[in-house]
């Protein structure tokens, strides 16, 4: 008889330990898992903080010659869409001094839309047979101005002589070459294009051409991906 009784004492206590040992196992784990799962999310965050701020890292860089932007214009650029087909760059430009008058400095926020792109000869040549694009340009200098100077008749002007909306259309190439720091890709393109002023001045005045109010432009762009 007491030696059932001592079996039946240690038989609870053996099934207390396994209880109290498995409920400390499960709340370790639990614990362990909720720990985790906060140090999961605050990576998350921390991921999404960053990519968030890799998107305004430029992606690639311009040089663009003329196209009532300044005799030559340096600019940064990002793509995005599916296919990279919309662009949005900034330019800082510079006029040169003509016929004693002082240089300019230009800057130029431009939008583009490339529709398509085909591939040549294993995709290491890339052209793009069409590309439009929008941009507005303004110009610094005395010379320039929002509202006319007081020494013109009202409504001499009518428009500010310092700030451009422009509209231009082109082609572009891209060949692929050896890695230059971090360039892959090297586009070449031309634009024609025209702005605000010269379409008024084309519709309100008989003796000048279609022709007349275009310009020419080229430009080169490097990119370490297409």
């Amino acid at each position: 008889m007491k030696w059932c009784i001592f079996e039946l004492c240690c038989m609870c206590r053996f099934l207390l330990l396994v209880v109290l040992t498995g409920s400390i196992s499960t709340e370790s784990y639990a614990g362990n898992n909720k720990k985790r799962y906060w140090e999961e999310k605050h990576e998350r965050k921390i991921q999404h903080y960053q990519q968030g701020w890799s998107r305004l890292i430029p992606q690639y860089e311009k040089i663009h010659y003329a196209g009532s932007m300044g005799l030559i214009s340096l600019g940064i650029g990002w793509d995005y869409g599916k296919k990279s087909q919309w662009e949005t760059d900034f330019f800082l430009g510079y006029l040169p001094r003509f016929e004693g008058q002082k240089g300019h400095v230009t800057v130029t926020l431009k939008e583009n839309y490339i529709p398509w792109s085909i591939g040549i000869k294993e995709e290491r040549w890339k052209f793009d047979p069409f590309t439009v694009s929008l941009y507005m340009n303004k110009i610094f200098g005395d010379e320039f101005w929002t509202r006319e100077p007081d020494k013109y008749p009202d409504g001499y002007y009518g428009v500010a002589t310092n700030f451009r909306f422009n509209l231009a259309f082109g082609q572009r190439a891209h060949f692929k070459m050896r890695p230059v720091g971090l360039s892959e890709w090297l586009t070449l393109y031309y634009e024609f294009g025209t702005n605000d002023l010269y379409l008024i001045s084309y519709i309100t005045n008989r003796y000048l051409h279609f022709s007349d109010i275009f310009n020419f432009s080229l430009g080169e762009l490097l990119n370490s991906q297409w």
